[in-house]
């Protein structure tokens, strides 16, 4: 498992992605590339490595527009094939650019903003009370908590102390139109949290050791509260001219961009 899930390899295959698609999303999927790659090495539990593995851990995208991120673990994990790549939004892909439940490995359809949160706290209580040890864990991104039902989500998972449900933030300052503070300031989201009752802990969100830290801590805790990651991350990390550049959230590829943002994160791959 040591080499599987290398996050020079996940943002090329994105890339990949990115330019046979045609597509967007860039940035907002390299920013939790070390999120999802730390959680699928080593923490997401799928018996025979089967997608659909009855009692296996739930991993909801709520930022679904980072899905491209997921599917580069997808093909890690042989969930997808090169060809899935190569014909990303040709005729006949399943693979869309939001997640899709209909596709085994994405656990939710998610792209309505905020939504995916509470999907993922009905699943906690879901495996709560059919007292499943399932784990839930949401990927929200800071843009996303300007919407309403993820603080009501939120109050329903400490009012029912759901332990076995953890969200983790992609904090990259930006959303579609412009950065968090001048689209509506969210101040300290770990805060936030912490005082709607869950036992939160703030890392940066591209240490992949301080990743794989926070999760075993926080599921080591013995508290009945539910648990977050507040992650600090860089939009479109890993390429420097997308790296804080929120044009990357929209832009399209071109074949010098393309053939360069490939060299920079080559340098990585081993």
């Amino acid at each position: 498992m040591q080499n599987q899930f290398n996050t020079a390899q996940l943002r090329k295959t994105v890339l990949d992605m990115a330019w046979h698609g045609k597509t967007v999303h860039i940035g907002c999927a390299f920013s939790i590339i070390e999120l999802l790659a730390v959680l699928h090495r080593n923490h997401l539990r799928f018996a025979n490595n089967n997608p659909l593995a009855e009692g296996r851990d739930y991993l909801v995208l709520s930022k679904g527009h980072g899905v491209m991120a997921q599917y580069a673990c997808m093909l890690e994990r042989g969930w997808l094939s090169e060809k899935d790549v190569t014909g990303y939004f040709a005729d006949g892909s399943n693979l869309k650019g939001l997640s899709d439940s209909r596709v085994p490995g994405l656990e939710v359809t998610s792209g309505s903003l905020g939504h995916g949160f509470s999907v993922g706290v009905g699943m906690a209580m879901g495996a709560k009370l059919n007292g499943s040890d399932q784990k839930v864990y949401a990927v929200v991104g800071d843009g996303e908590i300007n919407e309403g039902p993820i603080w009501e989500g939120a109050l329903f998972a400490a009012h029912h102390q759901l332990k076995n449900f953890m969200v983790i933030v992609d904090e990259n300052g930006f959303q579609a139109m412009g950065t968090t503070d001048e689209v509506l300031a969210l101040g300290s989201i770990a805060e936030k949290l912490s005082s709607f009752g869950f036992e939160t802990v703030a890392i940066d969100g591209h240490d992949e050791q301080a990743i794989d830290m926070a999760v075993k801590a926080l599921w080591a805790s013995t508290s009945s509260q539910p648990k977050a990651i507040v992650a600090k991350t860089v939009k479109g990390k890993g390429v420097s001219f997308m790296e804080h550049n929120n044009m990357w959230h929209y832009t399209r590829l071109n074949e010098e961009t393309y053939a360069q943002a490939c060299a920079e994160v080559l340098d990585g791959v081993q």
